[in-house]
């Protein structure tokens, strides 16, 4: 089975190897259809250190990490 794969902003890399990556994702409205943007917060695996805030990454799933984090970097897009 693969791994889910998404694209992120990292809003915070305050902590030792790990960011945390806000994804937006677009969903209708149930009942009026309108458009809207839903956003998950998740903390992803750095252990290089070498994301800003602002970046783009592309984010996968992986074993639990620790007792929050599940997610790491496959690739850093510079802003």
């Amino acid at each position: 089975m693969p791994n889910k794969e998404t694209f992120g902003t990292v809003v915070s890399n305050k902590m030792n190897k790990t960011v945390m990556v806000i994804v937006k994702k677009p969903v209708a409205h149930k009942k009026y259809g309108k458009i809207i943007n839903r956003t998950n917060k998740y903390y992803v695996d750095d252990p290089l250190n070498e994301c800003k805030i602002g970046d783009r990454v592309r984010i996968q799933e992986t074993r639990p990490l620790s007792k929050n984090k599940c997610w790491k970097i496959v690739k850093l897009i510079k802003n």
